[in-house]
């Protein structure tokens, strides 16, 4: 049964609600809900979480065991059940929340994040009309359906389903229509889901980068080092979607550090770590090959 959000508030009411108070609202409709700290970022995971050392929750794109009782591993906690939300274990995290988020495929929904007034443009040209939610700086549209999540699939635009969490700003305006093709197609270029039990394949005899395979760089070692792990970094953090867009960007940094030398210097060994990286978080090996690639070859030619 498809989820029907809520109706706003009681304007005769002098103050807003509480986050917990709007939790706890939501989840009796049946809507998995989460605290968002300040930034609207979730809360981090507890110490015997970090690093996903428990192996994450059961649903999860990797699915783990863990069982934590705190609001971890952000989308992923989201929960109905009042015994959590007012559990003392997310009692803290409450105190210090600003604002709730809800999961959208937990309710069979699909979030389009319209960041920007071009990005809104856009979408009243390219989608169907459906509900309506105002956010800071854009707008949310909201679609029955589900689908993959995917960041930056356009300028200011990111889709917000399955593994995302998206921030609940009321209840909106219009009707929900169903989950056009034309959002799907957003998508396609980057599906990133693994299949059960693993990834869906991972690189094979990868060579490390060292000054054997980089004779003609004119970098510190220690250079190249620093910018490739903060790279790395920031392709792993894309644990729900945008990996492969991430890694794209990053191969294009890398190789765009090397213009002025005289080569070689290393890069498909580079490309290699970058393309294990996005890999590891789900990406398809032949998509995560040829984001690399499309990034490294960029940058060749915009340096020429």
């Amino acid at each position: 049964m498809t989820y029907a959000i809520p109706p706003g508030r009681d304007r005769r009411q002098s103050q807003p609600p509480t986050p917990l108070a709007t939790a706890l609202a939501l989840a009796a409709r049946g809507v998995p809900v989460l605290p968002l700290r300040v930034g609207k970022a979730p809360f981090g995971n507890c110490p015997a979480c970090a690093k996903n050392v428990c192996g994450g929750r059961p649903n999860m794109k990797q699915a783990g065991p863990c069982t934590c009782p705190r609001p971890c591993h952000a989308w992923a906690a989201a929960t109905t059940h009042p015994e959590t939300l007012t559990s003392p274990a997310w009692r803290t995290a409450w105190r210090q929340a600003t604002a709730v988020a809800y999961h959208p495929a937990g309710v069979r929904l699909t979030v389009v994040d319209l960041d920007h007034a071009d990005a809104i443009a856009w979408a009243h040209v390219h989608l169907p009309p459906t509900r309506t939610v105002p956010t800071t700086r854009g707008q949310h549209w909201i679609y029955v359906g589900t689908m993959c999540s995917a960041h930056g699939v356009r300028p200011g635009v990111d889709i917000k389903s399955r593994m995302a969490y998206a921030r609940w700003l009321g209840p909106g305006t219009g009707r929900m229509a169903p989950l056009p093709y034309a959002v799907r197609a957003l998508a396609e270029r980057e599906e990133a889901t693994p299949p059960r039990g693993g990834v869906a394949s991972s690189p094979h005899g990868q060579a490390a980068w060292d000054r054997s395979v980089a004779t003609g760089c004119r970098h510190t070692e220690r250079y190249v080092r620093v910018g490739l792990e903060r790279g790395l970094a920031l392709v792993s953090e894309r644990t729900e979607s945008g990996a492969g867009s991430q890694a794209f960007q990053v191969a294009r940094f890398l190789a765009k550090q090397h213009g002025q030398c005289p080569g070689p210097c290393g890069l498909d060994a580079l490309g290699e770590e970058v393309v294990a990286a996005a890999v590891a978080v789900g990406v398809p090996e032949p998509y995560a090959r040829r984001a690399v690639a499309n990034g490294l070859n960029l940058a060749a030619l915009a340096t020429a």
